[in-house]
């Protein structure tokens, strides 16, 4: 199973706005390259390198960003999605802060 924390949605949605903001469906290409990549984990889950406390980093496809999640036995859980051009420092506080609220749904 497959969940994405709250902290991961909003994510998404920044992403989203940004692209679309850019060219009009480009938010809509965005969204499905990054799920595609994230649906990818199901088979591929927990075998990307560990980049920041437990959680692994997916590099995404087609755009610059990341997916970083975490696998159990039977789970993996998705916490954040973010650009690659952002600073480590504000990577590891974001993540910091999405793992203190991982409200999730799948």
């Amino acid at each position: 199973m497959i969940r994405i924390a709250a902290s991961a949605r909003r994510d998404l949605d920044e992403g989203y706005d940004f692209y679309e903001s850019q060219e009009i469906g480009l938010g809509d290409y965005f969204l499905s390259s990054v799920k595609a990549d994230i649906e990818s984990l199901r088979v591929t889950g927990g075998v990307h390198r560990i980049a920041h406390a437990d959680y692994h980093r997916l590099l995404c496809k087609t755009f610059p960003f990341a997916v970083y999640y975490t696998k159990s036995d039977q789970e993996i859980t998705i916490f954040a999605v973010i650009d690659c051009r952002r600073d480590p420092a504000w990577v590891r506080g974001h993540l910091g802060q999405a793992g203190r609220t991982s409200g999730s749904s799948q």
